[in-house]
């Protein structure tokens, strides 16, 4: 595990320009206070979305995590998270089948732990598909506030994403505590998250 502070809360910012995509992550405190940025990616709006690499600076010296796909242009790619190091530390893939109508992904950690992440509204998973899909408007930001929660087989929820609605994309990232005192690898929860974001149109 990460000896990083381990919050339950994050705030996960992304900033479109015309040449890049940036995310900014931030921890929030029980007051709902946010700390200093602890990573940054930025990535030109043409690339392949198939590596993303988070620093802890602004210049890009000090990498904390990654996810990069095992295969590339593959909808059914599986994308494993890295430590600073290049240690794998989990991974998450797409689940195609159901994501044809509801996006649901997979994810797991070397310590056996797997969880099934789903959109928490159907209703609204079918209306971004159907928004996607009608010319010139398609091409407009997505109006809908949709949100993601996994959980293992016995329930447990590990993760949450819920977006919110503003000028800048931002999105209330929770990785809960368990009873037992266990909790979702920081890393792998937000590049989880992040992939909900930079890959949601594969």
């Amino acid at each position: 595990m990460s000896q990083h502070p381990t919050p339950e809360r994050y705030a996960l910012r992304q900033k479109l320009t015309m040449m890049v995509n940036r995310y900014e992550i931030r921890p929030v405190d029980a007051n709902g206070a946010e700390g200093p940025v602890i990573a940054v990616a930025q990535q030109k709006r043409m690339a392949f979305k198939e590596q993303v690499t988070f620093y802890a600076d602004e210049a890009r010296s000090q990498p904390v995590f990654s996810f990069k796909a095992r295969q590339r242009m593959d909808l059914g790619a599986t994308y494993d998270v890295f430590d600073a190091a290049g240690t794998p530390i989990g991974w998450f893939k797409k689940d195609f089948g159901k994501s044809l109508l509801r996006s649901s992904w997979h994810l797991g950690t070397p310590d056996g732990l797997q969880a099934f992440g789903t959109e928490r509204n159907q209703n609204i998973a079918i209306l971004r598909r159907i928004w996607e899909f009608i010319p010139v408007v398609g091409e407009i930001p997505l109006p809908f506030i949709f949100h993601f929660d996994f959980k293992t087989a016995d329930g447990s929820v590990v993760l949450t994403s819920e977006r919110r609605m503003s000028l800048r994309d931002r999105y209330d990232i929770t990785i809960p505590k368990q009873g037992n005192g266990y909790q979702l690898d920081w890393r792998v929860g937000l590049a989880m998250s992040v992939a909900l974001d930079a890959l949601q149109s594969r």
